[in-house]
């Protein structure tokens, strides 16, 4: 899949879910949660060791939801998440070496940036789209929308302590062309299976976005 492919998809889908697990067999099942509320693009964060697995799981038995891989911060996991079919991967901030190994690696990447100088690293090696991290803690919209003065060309993913309270907000912004959340996928919902619970956060986000997005 194509960068334009993958940047329409998670246009379309507008709350992209950031997955924390622990326990990689529980992936399969979270997905089709996600996917029945109606989001079918799942982050699949590198932080845990059943990380790899939950991603690779995904990509293989649920075809209706994009892999995607966050918190890349090497180029050997670009490598790893390559091999466990993700179509897309999203890192907490910018490195040249990771930017390097997902372009051998044909990935879309959407690198993290929080300031002017990590927008000027992207833009520079020709990074249009980022991930906005953390964005509450980063200033929130107003420092978002500062950012877009600046550097017109860019469009975000706002992530971190982002939620349905806030949601708006981000959304409000041309610039913005989904956030990320793990709000749609808590820790102790997914540790004792609660995929109802799941998948009505899913349905309760992605009928947000709707009525913002339209």
């Amino acid at each position: 899949m194509d960068e334009a492919a993958v940047l329409e998809r998670l246009k379309a889908c507008g709350v992209i879910p950031v997955v924390v697990i622990e326990d990689a067999s529980l992936a399969v099942d979270l997905a089709h949660a996600l996917v029945e509320g109606g989001i079918d693009v799942v982050e699949v964060t590198l932080r845990r060791p059943a990380g790899l697995a939950a991603l690779a799981a995904i990509a293989e038995e649920v075809p209706a939801a994009l892999p995607v891989a966050g918190t890349v911060v090497t180029p050997a996991q670009v490598m790893q998440v390559k091999e466990a079919g993700a179509k897309a991967v999203v890192s907490p901030g910018f490195s040249e070496s990771v930017d390097v190994a997902l372009r051998e690696a044909g990935l879309p990447w959407l690198p993290g940036v929080a300031t002017a100088s990590d927008c000027m690293r992207a833009v520079a090696a020709g990074r249009t789209v980022a991930k906005f991290f953390p964005a509450e803690q980063a200033g929130g919209p107003s420092a978002l929308k500062a950012l877009s003065g600046p550097f017109p060309q860019m469009s975000f993913c706002p992530t971190g302590g982002v939620g349905l309270a806030n949601l708006s907000s981000y959304l409000a912004l041309p610039q913005v062309i989904c956030v990320g959340g793990s709000w749609l996928v808590p820790a102790d919902a997914i540790a004792t299976g609660d995929w109802k619970r799941v998948t009505q956060l899913a349905r309760e986000a992605n009928e947000a976005f709707k009525v913002l997005r339209g």
